[in-house]
């Protein structure tokens, strides 16, 4: 890759897709200027920092065609777009139709402004980073404390965007460390790295950042919203070991020791700086702060599920003393099209439902004794999922398969049965036979039931219309649970790119693999006290297979629909597996409406697969996303080396 020396930037330009940020993010001087005009000036110097936060992704829903992207291609969500938009990432990754030309599961919209692939994006930003961090230290600036701290955010932000690329791309990728003169260059001697020299300078620049007495660990002021801070160091060199230690990137090495010390020390700075889980009801006229139930109004049956809903369907707020403690850092671009209309009962906004949840997602949350309900080391009899393979659990009852689950269940996905108050677009007609009544003809504000079986015509399972679920569940996590077209409150929430659940998690595993039982035992409880699930026992009960299979499925559970899945199923392979268990079928609840004359005798559950033939995203070469074709050849021509991941 030539990373050329600009002698001119657009400023300007590279700050339109700041236009959601602060005004501390969007300032930046304006058409062609000079290095040494920007670095003359203490305004300037600041505004060209600016630059390297232009591509910092947005996620959520913020991929072709207002899809979650990762979340459709994983064994989480199914794409409701499959037919409406078949060249979207979700129906592209089902098909097979993606090539190292045309890959859209690395080409995320983002806010509008920040379109375009994320391995040319976040090289423009490592660019910019990098001829920051070479001009600061001559650079015109009014105090030292601010040179101090922007270097600082230089470094880390390198190193976010050099994650990212690990992350998609799963290989070692160029690394630039300094902007380069065309002219002088000699890109013959340019090696590829491994997958762990990458990282080293991840966790440098991270360590960088650390050791800044300037940069602060929380932002408190709504001047600074969106900028970098310690906490987020932590959260990325936490991530990036998690995922150097991991089978599919470790190339044979146990750094899994390595990783569980560094996770425990970000962990435990985060926590003396005051990152908490996020456990007190703030909203109480929405999510009612008591034991036995969370109201009417939001239809979750106790306060753990509210904790939850409310956690993730709310924003982070700048100050000295935020309600939510959790996030590290969030995106800076709401969930597009108000969330409601987008996601969940597409009868709401008689448009689409989105990502919908598969039956694979809903068996992962146990029963509230603890018990997962399916065999976790062999979860299905057949290929297709058809047939589960129960654990023993004297809880569950596939007759009524939604009783009695963790509370995580319930915060985050609609099921057959379960309510909505909200404004819906769409009235009753009489074949809504659990909603029907005089005057529910047109549209209003009103509570629901979810009836997601066979035949309802408005929020039942279909095969091919866009406004209804595939699966037989809806999408609630991030959801604002009675937010529509009449009520914009928590209508928009803005993605958590990095929170500590995950780190806790990221530690347990850590732990677990490098046979810290009893601490990866805690550090796992810890996720599962906050919505009252029983906590794991080891070494009594749990061997350290059955506690890492434990620990792989609460990751799943705790951080359902935000993106992790799909890393985290390629990472557990090794460079010779595929993603056959997981990924080739993906089910669905068939739920069967019975009557005797006129009068309900209940339900009949099948299960199938979502579309009768497998999807083509399982195979090895789906483990790592290919760079463009283009770049991988120029890389081959210029080093003599094979850069291009397997099977592209």
């Amino acid at each position: 890759m030539k990373d050329k020396k600009i002698q001119t930037i657009m400023i300007a330009a590279t700050c339109l897709a700041l236009a959601a940020c602060t005004e501390a993010l969007d300032k930046a001087p304006d058409g062609g200027t000079s290095f040494e005009e920007i670095f003359a000036d203490n305004f300037r110097t600041g505004a060209f920092l600016n630059t390297a936060y232009k591509h910092i992704p947005s996620y959520a829903n913020t991929w072709w065609f207002t899809t979650r992207g990762p979340v459709v291609a994983s064994d989480e969500a199914w794409d409701c777009d499959d037919f409406d938009w078949p060249y979207g990432v979700g129906p592209s990754m089902y098909n097979g139709r993606v090539t190292s030309v045309g890959y859209p599961m690395t080409e995320e919209i983002g806010d509008g402004n920040a379109t375009g692939n994320f391995y040319t994006r976040f090289y423009e930003c490592i660019r910019f980073c990098n001829t920051f961090l070479e001009q600061i230290g001559d650079a015109e600036v009014s105090n030292e404390a601010d040179r101090n701290r922007w270097r600082a955010e230089a470094h880390l932000l390198r190193a976010w965007y050099y994650s990212e690329l690990l992350r998609w791309f799963g290989t070692g990728v160029p690394l630039t460390l300094h902007t380069t003169d065309d002219e002088t260059a000699d890109y013959t001697k340019l090696t590829k790295p491994s997958y762990l020299d990458v990282t080293e300078q991840i966790l440098a620049d991270c360590e960088f950042a650390l050791n800044s007495p300037e940069l602060p660990w929380r932002i408190t002021g709504g001047s600074e919203t969106f900028r970098v801070t310690k906490a987020l160091a932590e959260a990325v060199r936490s991530r990036a070991i998690l995922y150097a230690a991991s089978p599919l990137y470790n190339d044979g090495q146990d750094l899994w020791e390595r990783a569980y010390r560094i996770n425990m020390n970000a962990l435990q700075n985060l926590r003396d700086h005051g990152y908490e889980l996020y456990t007190t009801i703030v909203q109480t006229g929405v999510f009612r702060n008591d034991l036995d139930h969370a109201g009417n109004i939001a239809h979750l049956p106790n306060r753990y599920a509210a904790v939850i809903n409310e956690y993730f369907t709310g924003n982070q707020t700048f100050t000295s003393s935020p309600n939510d403690r959790e996030t590290i850092y969030t995106s800076k671009a709401a969930s597009i099209g108000g969330n409601w209309n987008i996601e969940g009962p597409g009868i709401q906004g008689d448009y689409k439902c989105g990502s919908v949840p598969v039956q694979e997602m809903v068996d992962a949350y146990e029963t509230t004794d603890g018990k997962p309900v399916l065999d976790l080391a062999n979860p299905y009899a057949d290929e297709q999922h058809t047939r589960p393979n129960y654990n023993p659990n004297t809880i569950y009852d596939p007759a009524n398969p939604y009783d009695n689950r963790d509370p995580r269940f319930y915060a985050s996905v609609y099921y057959n049965g379960s309510k909505r108050t909200a404004f819906w677009s769409i009235g009753e007609t009489p074949e809504c036979l659990d909603n029907y009544a005089e005057g529910r003809g047109v549209p209003g504000r009103r509570t629901r039931i979810i009836s997601t079986w066979a035949g309802e015509p408005q929020t039942g399972i279909h095969s091919s219309n866009r406004r209804l679920t595939r699966t037989g569940y809806y999408l609630r996590k991030f959801l604002g649970p009675n937010s529509g077209n009449d009520d914009g409150s928590n209508s928009s929430p803005r993605e958590k790119l990095f929170r500590l659940g995950e780190i806790i998690l990221n530690c347990a595993e850590a732990a677990a693999e490098a046979n810290h039982l009893d601490s990866a035992a805690i550090l796992v409880n810890q996720i599962r006290e906050r919505v009252n699930m029983p906590l794991l026992d080891v070494p009594n009960s749990l061997s350290k297979e059955e506690l890492i299979l434990r620990i792989r499925n609460e990751r799943r559970v705790e951080l359902a629909f935000e993106g992790h899945r799909y890393f985290d199923v390629r990472r557990w392979q090794t460079p010779d597996g595929d993603l056959s268990a997981t990924d080739k079928w993906v089910t669905a609840m068939e739920i069967t409406r019975n009557t005797i004359g006129n009068v309900f005798t209940g339900y009949t559950y099948t299960r199938r697969p979502v579309r009768p033939i497998e999807r083509a995203c399982y195979t090895n070469r789906y483990l790592k996303a290919p760079l463009s074709r283009n770049e991988a050849a120029r890389l081959s021509m210029l080093t003599g080396e094979k850069w291009q991941n397997p099977g592209w």
